[in-house]
């Protein structure tokens, strides 16, 4: 597993729970849905003689949704067909060579037209309405 390429097209870039055990938990669950994606992926790149690295992985997640309801309204004797379906619809999205697809992981600050709030709030709002300087 690439652990360089842990996946904003799953949310997985921010963490949302408070407590550790609960992040922990999180952080398990998000790489347990990265592995199952990976994993149908490797099947599908298997089935058509591709290599794994050529497939989407933004292209296999919106399969995987879209055949979601298909596969809930399917009978059971038929879940192999729709699971090959997938899997060929999965080997159709393919990328290029993409070389040099390490970037850093920061975030440039945006300008914004207004400037920082250097003292407390409270303070700034009643210098506004004293009419003292423009926020």
């Amino acid at each position: 597993m690439d652990f360089r390429f842990i996946k904003t097209v799953l949310q997985m870039d921010v963490l949302r729970c408070k407590t550790p055990d609960m992040v922990c938990k999180e952080i398990w669950v998000h790489l347990l849905a990265y592995n199952l994606i990976r994993t149908v992926m490797a099947q599908a790149a298997y089935r058509y003689n591709l290599p794994p690295r050529t497939l989407s992985f933004k292209g296999t997640l919106q399969q995987l949704n879209a055949f979601k309801g298909t596969f809930l309204r399917t009978a059971k004797t038929c879940l192999s067909i729709m699971y090959g379906y997938l899997l060929e619809a999965i080997a159709s999205h393919r990328v290029g060579n993409r070389s040099r697809r390490s970037e850093p992981r920061a975030v440039k600050r945006r300008r914004k037209p207004y400037p920082l709030l250097t003292k407390p709030r409270e303070e700034a709002r009643n210098e506004l309405c004293r009419g003292g300087a423009s926020a």
